[in-house]
């Protein structure tokens, strides 16, 4: 019953974020790239068909239903080695699960591991490398051609934008941390924060009666309070004599940090979220992204309609 409730969905799934510009980055600088999945072959063919050129994009696909055993036994990692013509000891391997991990190891190759499940890294130490979502690899670090899309210390990512009042948060903002956060519902972007992977973004924000302002913000459980829930949490990089309650926060997010990290201490928190706030300062004056201070969604926000449409709206009014 269960699976073709599944295939019927196949063709639905989004990519990861960081995921199609890490996979046109290697085919860029022709570097040979498998897919060697746990799935069947159907369903891997199913998975990638709604993304256009995955499917010419890499050297070699291998489902489980091709090989003796799937992982964690080494077999779909090697029989991808072999379809490339590459040496296994050459051959870095990204996962997100621990089986795909102990199949890579077990492969004799390198593994980075981006944990697909919140709060479970350490269940992933025997991977060479973890890190939070593909936004975060650092191809350099293995001899691999580096990506050339930073700018001064950010990432221009695709905009997003999101709005609603400003509630009441945990009271850590001004009380704790010296910064006070505008903070939004989370309930009300459940797909957006499922689509989003957890760190510190930065972009515009309107007030409905006040204006737009330069804003630094983070997604996530901020792991040194050990958030239960994740949530938004924006900067607005401006001095405000009160509270703005229930006024409505319009975002416009269009670049990236970092991931979010735990401190060992309050004091080396504090000092990491008001370096993050001097970057997203400074890149906002970037052409890159000052262009974003104009958009008609922060100062005319759209009152019907889902989040994707007010994102495809907004793309015809910057035309």
């Amino acid at each position: 019953m269960i699976n073709p409730m599944f295939s019927e969905q196949w063709g639905n799934i989004k990519a990861l974020p960081g995921a199609n510009r890490l996979i046109k980055h290697l085919k860029s600088n022709r570097l040979p790239t498998a897919v060697a999945s746990n799935s069947s072959r159907s369903n891997i063919d199913s998975k990638i068909s709604c993304h256009q050129g995955w499917k010419e994009y890499f050297s070699a696909i291998v489902g489980a239903d091709e090989v003796e055993k799937g992982k964690p036994f080494p077999d779909i990692f090697l029989e991808a080695a072999k379809r490339m013509n590459a040496d296994p000891s050459n051959c870095l391997v990204i996962e997100d699960s621990l089986p795909g991990v102990s199949a890579g190891k077990a492969a004799g190759m390198h593994v980075i591991a981006v944990p697909s499940v919140p709060k479970e890294t350490d269940e992933f130490s025997s991977a060479d490398e973890i890190i939070n979502s593909l936004l975060d690899l650092r191809p350099e670090k293995w001899g691999l051609p580096p990506f050339n899309d930073w700018i001064e210390g950010t990432l221009p990512i695709e905009p997003w934008f999101i709005g609603g009042p400003v509630i009441k948060g945990f009271g850590r903002g001004s009380k704790v941390l010296g910064i006070p956060t505008a903070n939004l519902p989370a309930e009300n972007f459940s797909d957006i924060l499922s689509e989003h992977t957890s760190g510190v973004y930065f972009g515009w924000a309107g007030l409905s009666t006040r204006g737009v302002y330069k804003m630094v913000m983070s997604i996530g459980w901020n792991p040194y309070f050990d958030n239960t829930e994740k949530t938004i949490e924006p900067w607005l990089l401006h001095g405000f004599d009160e509270d703005f309650y229930g006024e409505e926060l319009r975002l416009a997010i269009v670049g990236y940090i970092r991931p979010e990290a735990n401190f060992p201490s309050l004091e080396s928190l504090i000092e990491r979220i008001h370096e993050d706030g001097r970057i997203a300062e400074n890149a906002l004056d970037l052409p890159e992204y000052v262009k974003y201070k104009d958009s008609p969604y922060l100062r005319n926000p759209l009152q019907q309609g889902t989040n994707s449409n007010r994102k495809v709206a907004e793309q015809e009014e910057l035309k």
